[in-house]
């Protein structure tokens, strides 16, 4: 024996195997007898083993030689879960002693599968108990390598223990969103291909009202242990913020998961029996497939977020999958959405906004302005709000943005009040904004440095801000209001809750939506429902302005309603900045 393998000059490696295992018998596959490990065996699986360990990224590292069955694991597992050995003749046994009960079959199988030729590894999770018999939530991901005709030589692998450092929800035992933040980032660091799903029921708030919140809470425990259930041999999953649920998988398909899911969605919008109640629950689901890696994990939650808002809002429940194909020129591609979220990091410097005039509806003169916000990629291409907006708006950098938009709207407004001092500026919220505890200080922040004047500030607001809290929302449009800055209700009439708003709220002005007037020019009907909605207005001591006027025919009916202002391409299509001031000898 050489030096280099000499026990004295190498004292963490066995003598060839340690004296308390030699004695063991040692199964060799390929004969009946048997053998001890021949030192050469040895000695490789102690490479390979530091060779996983240094890339292990502080996960705890095993690899046995399947020939053996002999193991070499992590000494800090070893020692965490009071484990005998570093060193271990059918360590997938011992193991299994430490496994929960009612996941011992999955890992019972999943080990089977490996050492029987049928998998080639597995992404797993279980719980694990350590000496005082306390259970812990383990990821485990392990590979096998090959000889050189083909056959199973070693499998090794990493062992997460998530419970270290705060990775687990204390409700459901899954894996908590900083541990799904860690395998996404893991995952793009490594080029890994993954498919993720974002669940989460439509109206649980109803569940918590009706049966209380300790029941709530069971029934998530409950759907998050068949989620955990269905999926711990082919992938994790992980409690997000709230309800929602992610699973993060390398093995199934999206056409997988989306049959699964539907599956999922039929029961449950049926009904279950649950605790004594008989409950209906109908959920939602997002996906996103991850093949590209230049982008960083908040681009693609915020990503995979508007695909599940997508489902929720405007599909039903049905599965949707945000567009992750860097071919496609469909809205919302991934790397789009990552250079505009680098961009707002950067200082919005590729980010413009466009105005579009808002007239009087009797004179045709100038009353005010919508500002637009546009973003135009290196090559000068344009890219209008449509293809972003919804995904930022769900994203926690949109605060950011939005007091850009407020900031430039306001110093650009400024030039255009020279010559229109009646001018009103009119700039959207997000609700995302609207959420934000810093919200009135960025608006007075940019007031204060602008110089421009409340009351020549309108702030307009959708039918999506019932998803805030009533009371916050009144609080801040009654602070904002006594400083003279407007509100208007955009998108009047195209959602459940315009008319609660307009009750709830104190609105300046109505902004009928275009869809409404599409027709008016010879429709009876929507010329009526326009009138109804000027009347309306009236009620709550609103003025009205319609979107979306495109012809005189349409202007000419409109004058018949009682409205006070137009916007629309009859009068000008949004325009930059400079045009804008051209077009209006400002």
């Amino acid at each position: 024996m050489d030096a280099f393998n000499s026990r004295e000059n190498n004292p963490d490696r066995p003598d060839i195997v340690p004296k308390e295992v030699r004695t063991e018998p040692v199964k060799d596959d390929k004969k009946t007898e048997y053998s001890a490990i021949p030192a050469s065996r040895l000695d490789k699986l102690n490479q390979l083993f530091e060779s996983f360990a240094i890339v292990s990224e502080g996960a705890d590292v095993f690899l046995c030689d399947m020939k053996y069955d002999y193991s070499r694991w992590s000494k800090s597992f070893i020692d965490f879960f009071n484990l005998d050995s570093e060193y271990m003749f059918e360590a997938g046994k011992i193991w299994e002693e430490h496994i929960h009960p009612e996941d011992r079959e999955v890992y019972r199988k999943s080990i089977e599968d490996i050492f029987s030729g049928a998998a080639n590894g597995h992404d797993m999770q279980y719980r694990a108990a350590d000496g005082q018999g306390r259970y812990y939530m383990c990821t485990c991901r392990g590979i096998i390598l090959r000889d050189p005709d083909g056959n199973p030589e070693y499998f090794g692998g990493a062992i997460r223990n998530q419970t270290i450092g705060g990775g687990i929800d204390p409700l459901t035992g899954l894996g908590n969103q900083m541990s799904f933040f860690k395998e996404v980032g893991l995952c793009l660091e490594k080029h890994i291909p993954i498919n993720i799903v974002m669940y989460g029921p439509t109206h649980f708030s109803r569940i918590n009202d009706l049966y209380g919140y300790d029941f709530g809470n069971m029934l998530l425990q409950h759907v998050s242990r068949y989620l955990f259930e269905a999926y711990r041999n082919v992938g994790n999953v992980y409690r997000l913020d709230g309800i929602r649920i992610a699973f993060v998988t390398k093995s199934l398909t999206m056409e997988q998961l989306a049959a699964q899911y539907e599956g999922y969605r039929k029961r449950l919008k049926e009904g279950i029996s649950f605790n004594g109640e008989y409950i209906d629950m109908p959920i939602n689901a997002g996906a996103l497939s991850l093949n590209r890696f230049d982008i960083d994990k908040d681009t693609l939650f915020s990503c995979l977020t508007q695909a599940y808002y997508q489902s929720k809002n405007d599909y039903q429940g049905a599965f949707r999958e945000f567009n992750n194909d860097p071919q496609s020129q469909k809205r919302y591609r991934i790397d789009l959405i990552n250079k505009i979220r680098k961009d707002v990091h950067e200082g919005c410097n590729h980010f413009h906004l466009y105005y579009q005039p808002v007239v009087d509806s009797e004179t045709g003169k100038l009353k005010g302005a919508e500002a637009l916000i546009r973003w135009a990629d290196d090559d000068g291409t344009v890219v209008p709000p449509n293809d972003f907006i919804p995904v930022l708006e769900n994203d926690a950098l949109f605060p950011t943005l939005g007091e850009w938009i407020l900031f430039t709207a306001m110093k650009e407004g400024k030039k255009i009040l020279e010559k229109y001092p009646a001018f009103v500026l009119n700039v959207n919220l997000s609700y995302a904004q609207l959420q934000d505890d810093s919200f009135i200080y960025r608006v007075h922040k940019s007031l204060r440095n602008t110089g421009y004047p409340p009351k020549n500030l309108c702030l307009e607001i959708t039918e999506r801000c019932r998803l805030i809290d009533i009371r916050r929302l009144q609080n801040l449009n009654e602070q904002l209001q006594l400083e003279g800055i407007r509100f208007a209700l955009d998108d009047f009439g195209t959602g459940f809750s315009s008319l609660g708003l307009l009750k709830d709220l104190s609105i300046d002005t109505l902004k009928v939506d275009r869809q409404f007037i599409l027709e008016v020019d010879h429709d009876k009907q929507q010329l009526d429902l326009v009138s109804v909605i000027s009347k309306l207005a009236k009620v709550y001591g609103c003025t009205t302005c319609v979107e979306g006027v495109e012809t005189e025919g349409m202007e000419s009916a409109l004058r018949t309603c009682n409205v006070d202002s137009f916007q629309g391409y009859y009068y000008s299509k949004p325009l930059p900045y400079q045009s804008f001031l051209d077009k209006y000898g400002c």
